[in-house]
């Protein structure tokens, strides 16, 4: 390793054991950050309000030029590029604004995890990311004092082809904000090792495939950098017995994880509301699809006691989901401040969604106001449905956005209601709604389609609006209604005849 003063050689102090040879030794503990990068949490739909934890095992580092096993009867091995910070001196309750001074070191590091062992271990990662060689790290050490931490830069290649390129600007926490936050918990001793999560584009790797890591702070003199951190992928002879433990398994939803789209991980495309499906529902009625949905056997699809805020607005889009439960002083005081599960709905909505609120139809509170609802119109949410109240009734109304809700009140929130979750099946004005499902508003009120009868419902109803306007016409002759609605055969026989049917 380099000796200058921007990468630091800890061979004094250095294991013996190769594994380390990235390290100043052996960690006592290695840390590892959940989520922490904007573009990741984007892609995941989600973003945290304070970074969550685990732990990996040391026998599961790995020096530079090693090689990871897929284990037998696996198929979603994957990288994760990222910036490791490495203790220099204990840190016990330290400020956010000394926090950086306890960072000895700064290198790069890999957190390999078999997707497919992921679902056993509900978050904890045990076996999933704990396994021998899943942390490699190195090649070299970069002295933190030399460094801005806002200022490091991540780049992953795979095969030669870069696919990870991000920089700790584009984190959601602060490098120095882990040290600060998990001191509070524990003594963090030299030689621990935090990794500080993943941006965008980790993706799965198979057998042959070759894994390079660099952390590197361009800007800083001397542009230090960790050099590339090498791992080759093998396919490991080894699988499981189920009569020890859980046996891997994988869904369509950790493929989608684990690739990082679907469409990498070669499934059908999420739905997604075309424009052309988009310009169809503005033609279709509330009332007309539901009708169609009635004759397909679905009844409890409507949100009722909603009112829309402007009369004349169409409501279009999917469903980004949100909960309260009743409140109580308790629960309000140890969940309903600071970033709470409401403002991070609001702050991960998407172009196109719906946040529908459930409010179990209590409306002696507000459930949002005026600042949430100009949140979510500049995110180019399509609109917001609540059955619970809103407040600030004018100033809301005067953003513009599409808002359905059981009318005005000037309570807060915490009168009535507790911010819970979010992106779960909820239950609105008597409806079941799932995150992703399509819903549709006008004056009559407002519908939840399920994505996959989108398509169906919507051609069934024009194809009724028509006929019903060519019925309607009929009876403005002044025919009777009688045979005609619905149509006999004789009618019915006139109408295709007239409209080329």
């Amino acid at each position: 390793m380099s000796t200058d003063s921007t990468t630091t050689d800890a061979a004094a102090t250095k294991s013996a054991d190769p594994r380390f040879a990235g390290l100043p030794g052996r960690p006592g503990k290695i840390i590892a950050v959940h989520l922490s990068y904007a573009s990741r949490a984007d892609q995941r739909g989600r973003r945290p309000a304070s970074p969550s934890y685990f732990f990996k095992p040391s026998s599961s580092v790995a020096a530079t030029g090693s090689t990871i096993e897929r284990p037998a009867d696996t198929e979603l091995l994957a990288f994760e590029g990222e910036i490791a910070l490495v203790i220099g001196t204990p840190a016990r309750r330290v400020s956010l604004e000394t926090a950086w001074s306890h960072v000895g070191w700064v290198t790069a590091a890999n957190d390999f995890g078999v997707y497919d062992l992921r679902a056993a271990d509900k978050g904890s990662n045990v076996r999933s990311k704990g396994r021998d060689g899943y942390t490699p790290i190195g090649a070299q050490l970069i002295d933190a004092t030399s460094v801005d931490p806002a200022t490091l830069r991540l780049r992953t290649w795979v095969n030669g082809a870069l696919v990870q390129d991000d920089t700790s600007a584009g984190l959601i926490f602060p490098l120095a904000q882990f040290v600060a936050d998990l001191s509070q918990h524990f003594t963090l001793e030299p030689g621990d090792v935090i990794l500080t999560g993943t941006p965008a584009g980790s993706s799965v790797v198979v057998a042959g495939d070759v894994v390079e890591i660099e952390v590197d702070a361009p800007t800083a003199p001397g542009a230090p950098s960790s050099g590339r951190l090498r791992t080759t992928v093998v396919q490991g002879e080894h699988g499981f017995d189920a009569a020890l433990g859980s046996l891997p398994a994988v869904d369509d939803k950790q493929r989608e994880d684990a690739w990082g789209t679907r469409e990498a991980a070669g499934l059908e495309p999420a739905f997604a509301l075309t424009p052309e499906l988009r310009a169809k529902l503005e033609k279709a009625p509330v009332a007309g699809l539901s009708a169609q949905l009635r004759k397909r056997g679905l009844n409890n699809v409507l949100i009722d006691g909603v009112q829309p805020m402007h009369p004349d607005a169409k409501l279009i889009g999917t469903a980004k989901t949100l909960r309260f439960v009743p409140g109580r002083e308790d629960l309000f005081t140890s969940h309903g401040g600071g970033y709470n599960p409401q403002k991070q709905a609001f702050d991960a909505v998407r172009n196109g969604e719906v946040i529908v609120i459930e409010a179990r139809g209590d409306a002696t509170a507000g459930t949002l106001g005026d600042i949430l609802a100009i949140r979510a119109h500049a995110a180019g949410a399509a609109g917001i449905v609540t059955d619970g109240a809103v407040r600030d009734f004018d100033a809301v109304s005067a953003v513009g956005i599409p808002v359905f809700s059981k009318g005005a009140h000037p309570a807060v929130l915490g009168r009535r209601h507790v911010a819970w979750d979010h992106d779960i099946t909820i239950g609105c004005g008597g409806a079941a709604v799932q995150p992703g499902d399509v819903i549709v508003g006008d004056r009559d009120g407002v519908i939840v389609i399920p994505p996959p009868l989108v398509e169906e419902v919507v051609d069934a109803t024009l194809a009724q609006e028509d006929k019903d306007a060519w019925i309607a016409e009929r009876v403005a002759e002044g025919n009777r209604i009688e045979g005609l609605f619905p149509m006999n055969a004789q009618w019915a026989a006139r109408y295709a005849q007239e409209n080329g049917r």
